[in-house]
């Protein structure tokens, strides 16, 4: 995750039990996600049995070196961002602009509508692919090759392996240079790939956290130094923060305890559950509440 402008980034590791934040360290290198493993040690590492990460190499080497019981899962989010755009990897294999026309036999809003409004008239999505599929082949290939990348990791176990190992066949044969590297870069990765859509995991969760984390960024703006932001982190998302001395929030005060405060336990009080707003004020059975923002206190009214 980016805490500062010029790429300045903090690593961060979650647990996919519990959800929580593990260890955040400033820095985007081998030599930082090393150092998480050396304060693991060997006996803890050992037990771990699947890792969630991008596709980086030095990410990979690391985890499974110092993990040797563990399993590399590929983000699918990852792996689906490695395929072209369409439109970019034909042009890129055939020399030409592959490009749509603006208005194709079938719009989506009629000629006297889109005039009387001043507007063109605009083209469904479904009559833009149909022109395709008619006239462009090898662009029409290439958006069904995408499409069904995706479709892959919306299943599970043998039935997602089946249908991989069918869309590398296809990219092999496509045709389309973008695709063929593709192809390559797929098939070496294709054992953490089937490991991702087998045990159904990915980086979402670590995701989740990072976007909580980034609030939590804006609030360290004014530290000098990581090490009070990634406590900040630890105390906010790491289950670090201790419990009240009292056992309970100081501001919610049961019925008991404000009757016995200053009212005494004969007098009826009733709680006022409004915003925490200072000075607010409730009168009812010859009691008024005030709320100051540290907690609720009762105090009896003259008649």
């Amino acid at each position: 995750i980016s805490y500062r402008r010029g790429h300045k980034y903090l690593m961060v590791v979650v647990d996919h039990d519990t959800g929580r934040l593990v260890w955040a360290k400033a820095g985007h290198d081998r030599a930082t996600l090393q150092e998480f493993f050396d304060l693991l040690g060997p006996e803890r590492a050992s037990r771990i049995r699947l890792i969630s990460a991008g596709a980086a190499e030095w990410i990979g080497d690391c985890a499974t070196a110092a993990c040797e019981n563990a399993t590399l899962c590929l983000d699918p989010f990852h792996i689906v961002r490695w395929h072209p755009r369409p439109s970019m990897s034909c042009a890129a294999g055939s020399g030409t602009c592959c490009a749509v026309p603006a208005s194709p036999s079938a719009p989506a809003t009629s000629k006297a509508a889109a005039t009387r409004s001043g507007r063109t008239p605009k083209t469904s999505p479904t009559a833009k692919l149909a022109w395709i599929a008619r006239h462009n082949h090898r662009l029409y290939r290439a958006y069904l090759l995408k499409e069904q990348l995706r479709l892959v990791f919306q299943h599970r176990g043998a039935e997602a392996e089946t249908m991989l190992d069918a869309w590398l066949g296809w990219a092999r044969r496509s045709q389309i240079p973008a695709f063929v590297e593709l192809y390559d870069r797929l098939k070496r990765h294709r054992a953490r790939i089937v490991a991702s859509v087998t045990h159904g995991l990915s980086n979402g969760l670590t995701e989740s956290v990072n976007t909580k984390l980034r609030l939590i960024t804006r609030m360290a703006y004014g530290f000098r130094s990581t090490d009070n932001l990634i406590a900040l982190c630890l105390l906010d998302r790491g289950g670090h923060c201790q419990p009240h001395p009292a056992g309970h929030d100081p501001r919610i005060r049961s019925e008991s305890q404000l009757s016995t405060d200053r009212v005494g336990p004969s007098k009826a009080v009733e709680y006022y559950r409004g915003t925490h707003r200072r000075g607010a004020r409730r009168t009812t059975r010859g009691t008024r509440c005030t709320g100051p923002a540290s907690g609720w206190t009762a105090t009896p009214t003259r008649s």
